[in-house]
């Protein structure tokens, strides 16, 4: 795998989400996420990182149980960018701007592909 930093998507809307296999409301929000990346394209980019220290022997049988296909999946057995982004519990997700600040945070399972969500995001993602 290759070590990617949140500099390398300066320039896109990201949308990173910190997760594991064992974590409940991870498990609930993954097919949100996966259709929420479906849906938007590449008007948004999102990074679901695990947190499991098992890596991909664990989160490779996840994918294909619960049919995630459009994510773009990292690995993060150390727990760095929990760490690195002060997260305080799985799931977290924060919301990153173009220029690389971040502009919005998100603790516990969400509904991604819900009206409501969409509406917070829509206007990030037009640019502004």
């Amino acid at each position: 795998c290759t070590e990617k930093h949140l500099a390398d998507f300066k320039g896109r809307l990201v949308l990173v989400n910190l997760w594991a296999t064992w974590c409940a409301p991870c498990v609930e929000e993954m097919p949100s996420l996966d259709r929420l990346q479906a849906q938007l394209g590449d008007k948004l980019t999102i990074l679901a990182i695990s947190e499991d220290r098992q890596g991909e022997t664990a989160v490779a049988p996840f994918l294909a149980k619960h049919d995630i296909k459009h994510l773009a999946i990292f690995l993060d057995p150390k727990s760095v960018a929990t760490g690195d982004l002060g997260a305080q519990g799985l799931p977290t997700s924060y919301l990153i701007a173009r220029d690389g600040t971040i502009i919005g945070k998100e603790e516990g399972g969400a509904q991604w592909d819900s009206a409501a969500m969409i509406a917070k995001l829509t206007p990030y993602l037009d640019g502004k």
